[in-house]
């Protein structure tokens, strides 16, 4: 009878909150770049995320105007398609990095209730910078819980930091090599150092924006960045 009540509660204030939810209607010249689905707030029904180019423009790299990116989490309501929650910050800008029309589209999975939010970029020539954020639905708002960054050389160094911002484990591994014939050593030497990390309070997805934040590595001079 316990269960019952529960899963009556569920469904009465999901029924609510579709009726107080605004229907989608996509701007005009908004492009759908990417899409998935999957059941985000653990009711049982699948939401829909999608992000869009849009024609606002932020700034970017190298003093660039770019269109901005922005993610829509859409809720299924009696076949209609609702906003739950919008975001114009934890997407980077269209024309991002040294050759923004090689960089990948970012890529959207829904994987245990998690978003996962992957985007990749070239800063140079040479150098690739990927992220990999983790957001979960919680006491009322989505929430950052994870975090994994590589930024890449061609051929002198990889770096790689994770955090967990719910368990608090950390990992930070830089590897050099040396990149040309005549180079007799490495440009630097390796750096490995897992710590424990803890937030007092989680960061809200629409306060967070990638790249844009650091923690300094106990006993070292260097930085984890998320």
């Amino acid at each position: 009878m316990k269960n019952f009540f529960t899963l009556f509660t569920i469904l009465l204030f999901t029924i609510s909150q579709s009726q107080e939810l605004k229907d989608l209607v996509v701007p005009k010249d908004y492009v759908k770049i990417a899409e998935t689905t999957g059941d985000l707030d653990k009711d049982g029904i699948d939401e829909t995320i999608i992000i869009f180019d849009s024609p606002k423009k932020v700034e970017s790299f190298y003093n660039r105007k770019s269109p901005q990116r922005e993610l829509f989490i859409l809720k299924n309501s009696s076949g209609k398609l609702k906003i739950w929650t919008k975001n114009s910050t934890i997407i980077l800008p269209k024309e991002i990095g040294f050759s923004p029309e090689s960089n990948p589209l970012p890529e959207i999975t829904i994987k245990k209730g998690t978003l996962i939010v992957t985007q990749s970029f070239s800063t140079n020539s040479r150098h690739t910078q990927t992220y990999k954020h983790t957001y979960r639905y919680q006491n009322g708002d989505f929430h950052l819980i994870g975090s994994l960054q590589n930024f890449d050389d061609t051929c002198e160094f990889n770096m790689y930091d994770e955090i967990n911002f719910s368990t608090g484990r950390a990992i930070v591994d830089q590897k050099y090599y040396p990149c040309f014939q005549e180079d007799k050593i490495a440009p630097a030497a390796d750096f490995h150092k897992e710590f424990n990390y803890k937030l007092k309070k989680l960061i809200k997805m629409n306060n967070f924006k990638p790249g844009e934040n650091s923690i300094k590595i106990p006993n070292s001079d260097k930085h984890l960045q998320y």
